[in-house]
């Protein structure tokens, strides 16, 4: 994987991501469960490891991995809630 590949990657995530929030803010839960498939095959390039990045290739790998943690962020925001609600309705019953 080329350094490249590597901003490519996370561009590419940042943009799943992205749209994730969008869904789950929408309450598409179809739409973010193929998104989040999608994210998941696409994170499977990582595996192997990724090379070491230096300068503006540096910088905008953190830039793009900070817009990954404010959009999971986002979606949590969302998500937490419901699940305190299913885990509420699973106590009562």
């Amino acid at each position: 994987m080329t350094s490249n590949d590597v901003l490519s990657m996370y561009e590419n995530l940042a943009g799943l991501s992205g749209q994730m929030k969008v869904a789950a803010q929408a309450g598409d839960w179809n739409g973010f469960d193929k998104l989040n498939v999608q994210a998941s095959v696409a994170a499977g390039a990582a595996i192997g490891g990724v090379p070491a990045l230096e300068g503006a290739k540096r910088q905008r790998k953190i830039d793009l991995i900070k817009q990954l943690m404010a959009n999971d962020r986002a979606i949590r925001d969302v998500t937490e809630p419901w699940m305190g609600q299913v885990e509420r309705a699973m106590c009562a019953h």
